[in-house]
This record gives structure tokens, sequence and C-alpha cells, in this order.
């Protein structure tokens, strides 16, 4: 080939390169122009009332692969509007007591890298003893529950590192049910149809941005309401933050909560650093937690009747009921899987068989254009259902 020529396919290689690149920026720009649109939250504040306890679950900093340290995740949470953060740093087995910094509680957690995928702990009492990178997934768990921790499965049906221990996920009393870096990882793969609008969005607007990588599969749910079927299961949303996208960002999107107990009084962090991560860990574990995707709007009020709250659990042939936060009426669905069937009333739930069943708001959000689409907005744990009482 003669130079010329060689020089003419370079520049009509340039100028494909030049034209596809035009091509991204105006797409991203067009996100970019319609995320200006996006109205945030989508369910209006609730009068002013108790706020619930909200904070962060599955956080990485530079002591692992995040890119913020301890100081400035908690700066971050601040200025999200969170109370606490549960450090889970990869393999980090250090002890260190919970602290408060810049008024966040930050709690010391561990995600374990074991040979069946991911396994994060915490509420640990004691030390977790021995190289536990690596290990048999079903050692790593027992290794937890002897520490007195709470061991939960980390994106169990992620496609890039599941969880492969069907024993130990058995056992196991947590499970990430939704997981921001999960959806990053789900755009990464679908560059054109998913990541792209998520950038123009961020571009515009960084919360929409983050939101629209909230694209739910039916893969977690089915195997929750497998495990759940034998024993109540704990639902957790997790960050899973690194720093991609930015902490405040995903802080902002969505959070673990709090709820009242049994007295109805909404729960209050002690001042000590103790006393208040002792406190979180018992809210977590209650079975009253709940996940709420915060960016479409805060969950105080939601309520799921029916259940006995500690226990999630139910008989065939119950009927509950989802009391749905002050102001959420439109744009709002009650949305079912498992074991129970939604009344045509859109608030009752009937239990009709024996196994487990999912029951989560969701609300009509911003679309990746102008238009809309339904994303899960309130998740509290399944409710494992029992065959029907004899008391009936």
């Amino acid at each position: 080939m003669k130079p010329s020529s060689a020089w003419a396919w370079v520049g009509k290689g340039l100028r494909a390169l030049m034209g596809l690149v035009l091509l991204l920026l105006g797409s991203a720009g067009f996100f970019t122009f319609a995320a200006s649109y996006a109205d945030y939250p989508v369910v209006p504040p609730a009068p002013e009332g108790p706020r619930w306890p909200r904070g962060a679950f599955h956080v990485h900093t530079t002591r692992s692969d995040g890119r913020a340290t301890e100081a400035e995740v908690a700066a971050a949470a601040k200025a999200a509007g969170l109370h606490f953060v549960v450090l889970t740093d990869h393999n980090d087995f250090t002890p260190r007591e919970p602290v408060f910094v810049d008024g966040v509680l930050l709690i010391q957690g561990v995600e374990i890298s074991t040979a069946a995928g991911h396994l994060v702990a915490f509420g640990l009492e004691h030390p977790l003893g021995g190289e536990l990178k690596g290990m048999d997934g079903g050692e790593a768990q027992a290794a937890v529950e002897r520490a007195g921790g709470v061991s939960v499965l980390a994106h169990p049906v992620q496609a890039r590192n599941p969880w492969r221990h069907e024993e130990a996920a058995r056992q196991a009393e947590g499970f990430e049910l939704y997981s921001a870096d999960t959806f990053f990882r789900s755009a990464v793969r679908r560059p054109f149809s998913r990541l792209l609008p998520a950038v123009g969005a961020w571009l515009g607007q960084r919360v929409h941005g983050v939101m629209l990588l909230v694209e739910p599969d039916e893969g977690p749910v089915t195997k929750l309401l497998e495990l759940a079927r034998e024993k109540p299961r704990l639902v957790l949303c997790a960050h899973d933050a690194h720093g991609l996208p930015g902490y405040e960002e995903v802080f902002q999107s969505l959070a673990m909560y709090l709820p009242p107990g049994e007295d109805g009084a909404a729960p209050v962090l002690p001042g000590d650093a103790r006393a208040a991560a002792e406190a979180v860990v018992k809210g977590l574990v209650s079975g009253r937690a709940l996940c709420a995707f915060r960016a479409l709007g805060e969950p105080e009020g939601f309520v799921l009747e029916g259940v006995d709250a500690e226990r999630r659990e139910a008989h065939v042939g119950d009927v509950l009921t989802v009391r749905l936060p002050p102001g959420a009426r439109e744009h709002v669905r009650v949305e079912v899987r498992g074991a129970g069937r939604l009344r045509p009333d859109g608030v009752s739930v009937e239990l009709v068989e024996e196994g487990a069943v999912q029951v989560e708001a969701w609300v009509e959000a911003p679309g990746r254009f102008f238009g809309s689409q339904w994303r899960p907005w309130i998740v509290p744990s399944p409710v494992r259902v029992l065959a029907r009482s004899v008391e009936r």
C-alpha cells in the first residue's frame, strides 16, 4: 500500500472515530437536557414529625478499594443527611471501635472474600480469628456466627461475583436484595442502552443519573424467596459504595432506615458511640429495618400490618395491609411477589400458599427521556408464610 493510501485510511479512521465521539456526546447531551426536567422527590415530604435514623450499609474506604478515607465518607454521609455508616472494607479484620466522625456514626464491619463469593459481617462481638480470605464459604459463615456477628450474602446473584455455597446461603441471616454497585456493573455491560443515559443524566442532575441505574431483575428476589421459605431473612439494600458513582450521590439515593419499635417511638441514637452502634445493629437485625430509595421520597409512616414484625411470619389465609407514608397516593403501587396476591384495593395482600412473600412500594419515577418508569421505593424484609393456623 502506498504511503498516501495508508494516510488516507488513517484519515478515514480518525474521521469515523470523531463522528462516533460526537454522536455519543450528542446523545449524552440529550439525556443531560432531559435530566433538568426530572423532579425529585416524587412523593411529597410528610408533615413534620419524628425522623427515623437512616444510614448506609456496605461502604468501602481507602482501607481497601474505596476512593475516600473514613473522614471523607463521614463528610459525604453528613452532607446526604445520614446518621450512620456500616463500613465493610475487604478482608479488613483489624478490630476497631465504633466512632462518631463529624456527627456521623461509623460502625466497623468487613466484607470477606471467600472461595464461594463475598460475605459481609457486622455486629461482631469478638474478633474474627484465623485467615478468612479465600476460606470455604461455609467455614467463613460459621466463623462469623462464632464471633457473634451477622452474616449477609453480598450481591449474591451478581453476574461478576455471585454466591456459590448453598448450605452457607441457607445459614446466613441477611441478603442484599438491591445493590448500587451491582446496578452500576450491570449498566457497564450495556453501555449504550443503560450507561450512556445514566452518565448523560448525571451531568445534568447527579441523583437522577444514579437513579437511572436502578434496574431490578428477578434473579435476586427469586433466590431470596427460595431461602426465606426456611427461616426469616433480613433484606438489606447495599450501597457497596467505592466512590464511583460518588459517595454523596449514592447516599442521597438510598438508605437503610430504623423504624419505631413496638412502643411506636422513633429510635434515637445515644451519644456514646458504642451504645449507638449497638442500637443500630439491633435495629438492622430486628426484622423491622427497611430500605428506601430516598431520592423518590422518605419512608416515614410506612407499615406492613398483619405480620409479627420481629419474627416476620404470618399464615396462609392472613391478610397483610400496607400503610403508605402520608402523601403517597398517586404514582405509587404495591408490588407483591411470592406467596401473596394483591387485592383489588391495591393495599391488601392475601397470603395464598406456604412459602415467602415480598411486599414493596414502587413509585412511577422519572425515566431516561421525558417519560417515567416504575422503580422500587420502600423495601422491607420478606414475610415467611406458614401453614394455615389451627385456630382458624
